[in-house]
């Protein structure tokens, strides 16, 4: 009983949330949200209103249910947890490279003006104890000077004109930008090339400008599904061909340190050899000349056996190896 008493007052917080955020809002849409029937969100209205909360229902094809103008509630429904979330919710750096340190600031200010006094000490100590640290091991992060311009560009629906460093050549591009990702460290922004989606790294603009006509953005497009398949299709175009090596039981412990997320989940591992301990492993890889720089990070541990041209082309490499170092 008391774990359905607290669902329902559960149930009954997210719905007051959801009317005072969004206005007018649906039966239909509240039940889908809260995945209860249109009776019970029938039930709950009535328990907010008998509770003194003005909920209005309004009728009509534009119809569904609003608070009345100008009620709001105080956050005293949350949990101790959720406050504490709350203030994990940004990363300090990020926010403060697109130009918002002090928007959030002043927000996490407002939200702990509008805490319980007893909710207040714990978000305190959850901001004290916690630092996220966005880079990965060894990297600096970047801090493009263009970027705050480009999130008002993407907020604004402003084209822009860039000068842009590829790996092969400067081009200029008018891009019309949809989104900004923060992957390891690295800002990229994700832009409307004519009928192309494309992704540039923002450290790698070297000027831009902000046109001042608008763009319309496409309405199916969603920012972190186009990511995801993204960096899913470029590893797999990067990883198109396989390698089978032995490793050593060293070899091993550091195969996780010295492949990519992507050649580790497909790799395909072999039992130990019951004489010296090494395992056969077959892992997707690029290029000769890619596989060949990546696998010599295991030196000695690793022996190439497949494909011939990976493995004779790390014969070639220790040959010259030998030749530099044995005078």
């Amino acid at each position: 009983m008391t774990t359905l008493v607290g669902m329902r007052a559960s149930r009954l917080l997210s719905i007051l949330m959801t009317l005072q955020a969004r206005g007018r809002v649906t039966a239909q849409s509240l039940a889908d949200e809260c995945a209860v029937s249109l009776r019970t969100i029938y039930r709950d209205i009535d328990a907010l209103s008998a509770a003194g909360v003005p909920v209005q229902s309004e009728r009509g094809a534009e119809g569904g249910y609003r608070l009345l103008d100008g009620y709001r509630t105080r956050l005293n429904g949350l949990s101790s947890q959720e406050a504490e979330a709350l203030f994990l919710a940004g990363l300090p750096g990020p926010v403060q490279a697109l130009g918002l340190g002090a928007v959030m600031a002043g927000a996490q200010t407002k939200l702990l003006a509008a805490l319980p006094v007893e909710l207040r000490s714990t978000a305190e100590r959850m901001r004290s104890r916690f630092h996220l640290d966005a880079p990965g091991w060894f990297s600096d992060a970047d801090q493009p000077v263009n970027l705050p311009l480009i999130a008002s560009a993407v907020w604004e629906q402003h084209p822009l004109q860039i000068r842009y460093q590829s790996w092969k050549a400067e081009k200029f591009r008018r891009i019309e930008p949809l989104g900004i990702v923060l992957k390891s460290g690295a800002w990229y922004v994700v832009g409307r090339v004519g009928a192309d989606t494309r992704i540039y790294r923002i450290s790698r603009i070297l000027e831009l400008s902000m046109l001042d006509e608008t763009f319309e953005r496409p309405p199916a497009f969603d920012l972190a599904t186009y990511w995801q398949d993204s960096t899913q299709r470029l590893s797999e175009e990067m990883h198109a061909s396989e390698a089978t090596l032995r490793l050593s039981p060293w070899g091993m412990q550091m195969l996780e340190a010295f492949t990519s997320p992507f050649a580790r989940s497909a790799a395909k591992i072999g039992e130990p050899d019951p004489s010296d301990g090494w395992c056969t492993v077959t892992l997707p890889v690029g290029s000769i000349r890619q596989a060949c720089a990546e696998l010599l990070r295991f030196g000695a541990e690793a022996d190439v056996l497949a494909p011939p041209e990976l493995r004779a082309r790390f014969a070639e490499v220790a040959a010259a190896l030998h030749r530099r170092y044995a005078q």
